[in-house]
C-alpha cells in the first residue's frame, strides 16, 4: 500500500510540474526566474532555443518517466514500456544538453552554474549508460541507472518545493537560488542510492 501511495504521489507531482512549461506560452514571460534575466539575454535567439528546449523536453521526460516505475504497467505492455523509454531518453538528450548551455547563465552566479551543470551531466550520463546497459541485455544495471536518471529529472519538482521555502527564509530569490541549485537534486541522488542498494539486497536474498 505504501509503495502504491508513493507511486501515486510521484505521478501527481511529476505530471503537475511536467505540464508547468505550458505557463510560459500563455502568460507574460516576465515572472519568477525570467524576471531575474536581462533584456539582452531574454532576446538572445540561442539562449531562447536552449531555454525552451530544456523546459519543453524536460517537461516531457518528467511527465512520462514516472510511469516506468510501475511493474504491472511495465510487464503487461512491454511495447509501451519501450516506447515511453525511447521518448524519455530522447527528451533527456535534448533537455540535458540544453541545460548545460543555459546553466552558464544561471541566476546566482558561478555556484548556481556549477550546480545546474553538474545536475545536467549526471542526468545525461546516467541516461546514456542506462541505454548502453539495456542494449547489452543488462536489465539490472539499466534499472538502477534509470532510477538515478529520474532522481535527477525529479529535481525539477524538488526545486519548486525548496525555492519558496528558502526564498522565504533568506528573504531573497537571488540569495536562495545558489542553494537551490544544489539542494534541488543532491538529496534526490542520495535517495536513489539507497533505493538501488535495497534492490541489490532484494536480488541477493532472492538468489538464496
Amino acid at each position: 500500500m505504501s509503495k502504491k501511495i508513493s507511486w501515486i504521489i510521484l505521478g501527481i507531482l511529476s505530471s503537475l510540474i511536467g505540464l508547468y512549461p505550458i505557463i510560459y506560452f500563455i502568460i507574460d514571460r516576465h515572472f519568477g526566474l525570467l524576471s531575474t534575466k536581462t533584456k539582452v539575454l531574454l532576446t538572445s535567439t540561442l539562449w531562447n532555443i536552449g531555454f525552451y528546449g530544456h523546459i519543453i523536453f524536460g517537461g516531457i521526460a518528467l511527465l512520462i518517466g514516472w510511469m516506468q516505475f510501475n511493474p504491472k504497467l511495465r510487464n503487461s505492455n512491454l511495447k509501451l514500456h519501450r516506447t515511453i523509454g525511447k521518448t524519455y531518453m530522447f527528451s533527456v538528450g535534448i533537455s540535458g544538453t540544453c541545460s548545460l548551455y543555459i546553466a552558464y547563465y544561471a541566476t546566482g552566479g558561478i555556484i548556481s552554474s556549477i550546480g545546474f551543470a553538474s545536475l545536467g551531466l549526471i542526468w545525461l550520463s546516467t541516461t546514456f549508460f542506462a541505454l548502453k546497459a539495456i542494449k547489452r541485455g543488462n536489465i539490472k544495471l539499466h534499472q538502477k541507472l534509470l532510477i538515478y536518471s529520474y532522481a535527477a529529472c525529479f529535481g525539477a519538482v524538488t526545486l519548486r518545493i525548496w525555492l519558496p521555502i528558502l526564498t522565504s527564509l533568506m528573504g531573497s530569490f537571488n540569495k536562495a537560488y545558489p542553494f537551490v541549485a544544489w539542494i534541488s537534486w543532491v538529496p534526490n541522488v542520495i535517495v536513489a542510492y539507497f533505493i538501488t542498494r535495497k534492490l541489490d539486497k532484494q536480488s541477493y536474498n532472492n538468489a538464496f
